[in-house]
């Protein structure tokens, strides 16, 4: 009997070590074969640019897979020049932080002028175009509308068309995968540089896919081509890829934080209640001073809501809202991301504690037209409205699910993978 139960054991034992080993060769074998827009460019489409004078819009995110730097590689390159670089939100370097000016200079590494796109104007001048035959896009998004990086992009197409110059867009992953799609659509008064198209917050695509569907369903018309990537799934997180995680803003620092953002961004339209800026777990981390963790967890938690649970938590935030203060709150902790819902999990955090907290919550203040920038972040100013009026999450979501309906099926005609 022991004899038997030991070949058992040493069997499975086989077993495991056979399966490890060829999901372990897949794997190796599935990364030699993905390549991101910007190998493939280098390698089969070099003619785009060839003889070129190449203007190029990127941020610490533009490398290859081995965290080469696109400015390095494109400044390098015989077969074409690289006469000018183009800055979003937080500068080429990634060093200013959320909504600062950011200058133009000179790239102390190359030499080359750097035209800056979040300073006086987020739309390349003709005069930032003058020394460029084509106009390069590549910079890692994290799949959320308000992401500024995806409005540089159209923009800068907008210039392009304007000024009769090809636009190339280096495609990259969409590291909450490419699937899944959330939230409301945004409705056309709320546009802003946290939203400027009718989409939804949660898009589930691809910047190339993104720039294909601007340029057509939003009139831009620019001479567009998307290089793009090779052996990327729509049902790949960005770990499941052979990349490393390149921090896209300094409040960007891991895929789990990108994960969270398309809800938790939310907090950012409260005036009191601190999203977790300044402490290393952004947008997992929320709270403030008047909350007590224990309660806010508790109720969250009471809702079950899918993939995520919530921990009582307290911080002190050295940047943005209550700096140097003791907050208490809570951490997200998401337990399956592929039932986890960011955006419904955001809203249910910021009625929770508007409901839990009536007297010390806050929205930021509306402007002269009567918008919060909490509607900006959601696309409307009929969920502010909701929570402030006590309606369900449930209610909320069947008012924006039928336009959600819609744009699904238009998404549909510009999907690449």
């Amino acid at each position: 009997m022991k004899k038997w139960l030991m070949a058992m054991i040493t069997l499975l034992l086989v077993l495991s070590t056979v399966t490890a080993a060829i999901a372990k060769n897949e794997k190796e074998k599935n990364n030699k074969k993905f390549r991101l827009g910007v190998e493939v460019l280098l390698r089969d489409r070099i003619d785009l640019i060839k003889g070129k004078r190449v203007g190029l819009i990127t941020n610490p995110t533009g490398v290859d897979q081995e965290l080469n730097s696109i400015v390095d590689l494109f400044y390098q390159h015989k077969e074409f020049e690289l006469t000018a670089l183009y800055g979003p939100e937080h500068g080429v370097r990634g060093s200013a932080p959320a909504g600062e000016y950011v200058e133009s200079y000179i790239d102390e590494k190359t030499g080359l002028p750097v035209y800056s796109l979040y300073g006086n104007t987020r739309k390349p001048t003709p005069e930032m175009l003058s020394n460029i035959d084509v106009l390069v896009f590549d910079i890692q998004d994290v799949g959320a509308r308000f992401y500024t990086y995806i409005y540089t992009m159209a923009l800068a197409m907008e210039a392009a068309k304007e000024n009769n110059i090809p636009f190339i867009v280096l495609d990259r992953p969409n590291p909450i995968s490419g699937t899944k799609v959330e939230g409301p659509i945004l409705e056309e008064k709320y546009a802003s540089f946290v939203g400027q198209y009718a989409i939804p917050v949660r898009h589930g695509m691809t910047v190339g896919e993104l720039a294909q569907l601007f340029n057509k369903e939003f009139g831009i018309g620019a001479d567009l081509t998307v290089v793009k990537m090779e052996g990327w799934k729509r049902n790949m997180y960005y770990d499941e890829t052979p990349l490393h995680f390149v921090m896209p803003s300094p409040n960007m620092p891991t895929l789990d934080t990108a994960l969270v953002y398309t809800g938790a961004a939310l907090i950012e339209g409260a005036a009191n209640v601190s999203e977790g800026r300044g402490t290393t777990r952004p947008f997992e981390l929320i709270g403030a001073p008047f909350i007590n963790g224990d309660e806010l967890a508790t109720r969250l938690n009471s809702y079950h809501l899918p993939g995520v649970k919530f921990r009582s938590a307290s911080f002190i935030p050295t940047t943005s809202k209550n700096v140097n203060q003791l907050n208490h709150g809570i951490q997200i902790h998401v337990t399956n991301r592929n039932a986890f819902k960011p955006f419904e999990t955001g809203l249910y955090i910021v009625k929770t504690i508007h409901d839990m907290y009536p007297n010390d919550f806050q929205f930021r203040a509306r402007d002269s037209k009567g918008i919060s920038h909490f509607d900006l972040l959601v696309g409307n100013g009929s969920i502010r409205d909701g929570i402030e009026a006590g309606k369900s999450i449930e209610q909320m979501k069947k008012e924006w699910e039928p336009a959600l309906k819609k744009f699904m099926d238009v998404r549909e005609k510009y999907l690449l993978y």
